[in-house]
């Protein structure tokens, strides 16, 4: 992918006899004249050849408030040039047909911006596409706020980063009338992944996360159709590589429509490392080493986070992280997992659930952060089902004893509450321990952004902004916030909003729900039961809970006290809901409902009021009627109404 985001200045006048027209005002500056690969006697290798076309388009790109690339006989391309005309506008036009090695200029063209045909129109710097989006530009405004130059910057807006934060801020943004580049770079992993546009989430998190936990459900979905009567005698195994394949193509298709979009709404996607080497100035440099620099009035850091590694030996050699597993080209086989984050233990449980030997060494609580009750809850789920627990050990060294697809790897770990040592052989080892913020080599100290020099994350106010006034930041970087892929979205779009004048609403990070997806799943929204009662104090506090028999679950003969209700109610705030939390199938759908309920000021009562929806699990939070206060049974016997 192409670095280049051309810089424009005026128009130009007359014909040229190397292919290039303008029209209205002073003579174009002549077409640079310097020896055309493409014709005989250019005795030069073909990269470098390439890189020649490359900067002659950036020179003309940059080099003209309009660069047309057209030819001459397309009816087209005489509908754009007579659309800038009526407009009054300059612009400069390169006939590829008319030159000597157009069609090698239309080939990198197609590389800088995946458009195949003519014209191909840039604008102040902009791509604005073909015919048909210039026109929906001129006509929903966006052409006309392009064309028109501004002294002080490239650009209103640039972004960094190109996630879910990044790119919503950018959309938003530019359907405001804005001029926006987002710059977005993969440094690749220490294993070699990269990836394309669209972030952690599309990429290398929630999506292929999420469809490799469908994988493992439909497996379990296959152990339970033999009770409801499907018979089937072959043997039913699982194929890693045909999974893989599946979902990397529709991340393809994602980030494919990502490029789109970015077209489509004007924006300048480059795809280069963005770099502050000065007030309102980046420097981008692309996967080749080459740089360019850009200017604007605003900035949005959005450059999320990445795996956190040991710092042992072997680790970065041997290991994997998540960016790495989702696209594996091998099934990993026996696989230790390293940490006991939502990621450590939602890919033990998919693995699992694939049929994997799956371990997991967790270095002291499963789930930090979350509710304990309901984390322990999800790791005896999966103990129950195959997953193994190494507990209060951290791994000392990896060593490689066998190379393959996968090798064999040697892992020595240490106790953590004594001198206890113990080894083990794995296939793969799978590092989840945590992510670093990516903001230590993106030049923020040459302006002054503060950071908490701990953790690396962004300290800015209650409106995203930093420390430095026109630069902002959004999504997990972001100091104290949640690191979760709608808060960032949500959060980019409002402050496109509130920065280009169309809205003053601010991000509300309460009450924001989530769900783990492990084998069972678990959802929540609201505080923990540890939070409130360091809230709110334990008096103050009753929590109502039960465990439910799922109906699917009987004639499967699945374990009847195994999913889990439990809402904390605030006695003294008319029993309001503070904090929910469902573990059991379909848990996100659940919490989906009630996350809304609870931004409204869900209350006890409320949901006593509610009429459930029968044979569902959600209707479980109608009937709660136990208090964990009350010390009551809550195991249950069979369906209840």
């Amino acid at each position: 992918e192409a670095a280049s985001s051309p810089h424009s200045q005026g128009g130009a006048s007359g014909d040229r006899p190397d292919g290039q027209r303008s029209r209205r005002g002073a003579a174009a500056p002549p077409f640079p004249s310097r020896p055309d690969p493409a014709r005989p006697g250019a005795h030069r290798p073909a990269s470098e050849a390439r890189e020649e076309l490359r900067r002659r388009l950036r020179d003309l790109i940059e080099g003209n408030r309009v660069m047309i690339f057209s030819k001459s006989y397309c009816p087209h391309s005489t509908r754009v040039k007579e659309l800038f005309s009526s407009l009054g506008v300059d612009y400069n036009i390169l006939e590829l047909d008319q030159v000597d090695d157009g069609a090698n200029f239309q080939e990198v063209l197609s590389e800088i911006t995946n458009q195949k045909t003519v014209p191909n129109i840039f604008v102040n710097k902009v791509h604005v596409g073909g015919c048909d989006r210039t026109f929906q530009a001129h006509q929903n405004g966006l052409l006309q706020k392009l064309l028109q130059e501004d002294s002080a910057h490239d650009y209103d807006l640039i972004v960094i980063g190109g996630g879910s934060g990044g790119l919503s801020c950018a959309k938003e943004a530019a359907n405001l009338g804005k001029k926006v580049m987002v710059l977005d770079f993969v440094v690749p992993s220490p294993q070699g992944t990269s990836w394309g546009l669209g972030g952690t989430c599309v990429n290398v998190g929630c999506i292929p996360k999420k469809l490799m936990h469908q994988a493992a459900l439909l497996g379990q979905a296959l152990q339970d159709s033999r009770m409801f009567g499907w018979e089937y005698s072959q043997q039913v195994k699982h194929n890693w590589e045909t999974m893989r394949e599946a979902i990397q193509n529709h991340i393809a298709s994602l980030n494919w429509g990502y490029r789109l979009t970015m077209r489509e709404k004007g924006v300048a996607y480059v795809n280069s490392y963005g770099e502050f080497v000065e007030h309102h100035k980046i420097k981008a440099t692309n996967k080749k080493g080459q740089e360019t620099f850009y200017t604007a009035e605003k900035f949005v850091i959005a450059t999320g986070e990445r795996p956190r590694y040991l710092g042992i030996q072997g680790d970065k050699e041997y290991c994997i992280t998540s960016d790495d597993l989702f696209s594996l080209p091998y099934c990993p086989g026996k696989t230790l997992i390293v940490g006991a984050s939502y990621v450590a233990l939602e890919c033990a449980g998919f693995l699992a659930g694939l049929g994997l030997d799956v371990t997991v060494m967790v270095r002291s609580v499963l789930l930090r952060g979350f509710d304990q009750e309901m984390a322990e809850k999800v790791g005896a789920y999966m103990e129950q089902h195959g997953v193994k627990f190494l507990r209060k050990f951290v791994p000392m060294t990896v060593q490689q004893l066998e190379k393959g697809s996968p090798g064999m790897l040697k892992v020595v770990a240490k106790s953590t509450e004594g001198t206890e040592t113990i080894e083990g052989t794995y296939n793969t080892v799978l590092l989840a321990i945590g992510r670093d913020s990516c903001t230590k080599k993106i030049g923020l100290e040459k302006i002054g952004v503060r950071v908490n020099e701990k953790n690396g994350k962004i300290l800015a106010n209650d409106v995203e902004q930093t420390s430095v006034p026109y630069v902002y930041a959004i999504g997990d970087i972001l100091e104290g916030k949640p690191e979760l892929t709608p808060v960032a979205i949500q959060a980019g779009k409002l402050l496109a909003r509130r920065l280009f004048g169309a809205s003053t609403d601010k991000c509300d990070y309460i009450n924001v729900p989530t769900t783990v997806f492990t084998p069972l799943e678990y959802g929540c929204c609201g505080v923990s039961e540890e939070k409130a009662v360091e809230m709110h104090k334990k008096e103050s506090l009753e929590v109502y809970h039960t465990l439910f028999w799922p109906l699917e679950w009987t004639v499967a003969g699945r374990d009847n006290n195994t999913c889990y209700a439990k809402i904390i109610c605030n006695k003294f705030d008319n029993d309001r809901v503070i904090g929910f939390h469902v573990l059991g199938p379909n848990a996100g759908e659940i919490t989906q409902g009630f996350a809304a309920a609870m931004k409204c000021g869900l209350t006890k009562q409320q949901l006593n009021d509610t009429i459930g929806i029968h044979p569902t699990c959600g209707e479980v939070f109608t009937t709660l009627d136990i208090t964990k206060s009350s010390g009551l049974d809550i195991t249950q016997k069979g369906c209840t109404f």
